[in-house]
């Protein structure tokens, strides 16, 4: 049965597309036929993330407009063989969206793929609503920081009130806490929230944690996934996160720091 997961935030800039698409890139390796919605109307960066930029030729909001059809709009990752993207418009408002329209395209494409993943903008406002509307399930993404964490309890009320699960007294919304640009050193020093603080908090289970790394932003710059880069940590991460959402026992990792040397140890390094 095909599922509907939105990645949102209350906070912007906590790694929402970034995790998008290693997400929706984990579960397409994993053989699942996998596609990825940018709900960011106006702004577009999923498509420059996933390395598609040069490709979109009709977006999301020519699709919900009947202005062209999925086939058309739909861009197949050159590298991941079940993986698509479904671009947002430059050009337009998050106005464009409409509700009967976002609940047309997502049916439709619950009918040809296993998942469907919604790249929510952040806040509150009209396109981020139109994300979580039709969602099955959710990943929280936030920061170990006060500001993020008090907008995610906000997200998360959302979820249980604005939803069609909501609208029609069906199960809520699966919820799972993702936590973004994670450090244990700075946790130690007082300067984070540790992930038990932000847990206990938001009051939602722990589906994974991605640590601080340059390999984040490289990743990006090249139009590449972290999540295809298995030999960094937060490339790692990311397909924990995915073996975890598709029920493999996994132990966390990255919640404490690595282990010095001894000569680290001995040396002060």
């Amino acid at each position: 049965m095909s599922k509907v997961i939105v990645v949102t935030s209350g906070k912007g800039g906590v790694g929402k597309t970034t995790t998008s698409a290693a997400f929706s890139t984990g579960l397409a390796l994993s053989g699942h036929k996998t596609v990825v919605v940018d709900f960011d109307i106006g702004l577009r960066n999923l498509d420059l993330i996933m390395g598609c930029e040069r490709r979109v030729v009709y977006d999301f909001v020519n699709v919900v407009n009947r202005e062209a059809s999925l086939t058309q709009a739909l861009i197949k990752d050159k590298r991941v063989e079940e993986l698509f993207i479904l671009p947002a418009s430059q050009t337009r408002n998050k106005d464009a969206l409409t509700q009967e329209g976002v609940v047309r395209v997502i049916s439709e494409l619950k009918e040809r793929f296993d998942f469907v993943v919604c790249d929510s903008p952040a806040g509150i406002e009209h396109g981020a609503m139109m994300a979580m509307y039709l969602a099955d399930e959710a990943l929280i993404v936030t920061n170990p920081e006060v500001s993020s964490v008090r907008d995610s309890d906000r997200i998360i009320g959302m979820l249980s009130s604005k939803t069609r699960r909501a609208e029609q007294e069906q199960a809520p919304v699966k919820e799972h806490l993702l936590i973004t640009r994670y450090s244990p050193s700075r946790v130690n020093r007082g300067d984070m929230l540790s992930a038990q603080d932000i847990q206990e908090i938001l009051a939602i289970p722990l589906i994974g944690v991605t640590p601080e790394s340059p390999a984040v932003l490289q990743a990006s710059n090249a139009g590449i996934p972290v999540v295809l880069d298995g030999n960094c940590d937060a490339g790692q991460a990311y397909l924990d996160i995915v073996a975890r959402f598709l029920g493999e026992n996994r132990p966390m990792r990255f919640l404490s720091d690595s282990k010095k040397s001894l000569l680290s140890r001995l040396f002060g390094g």
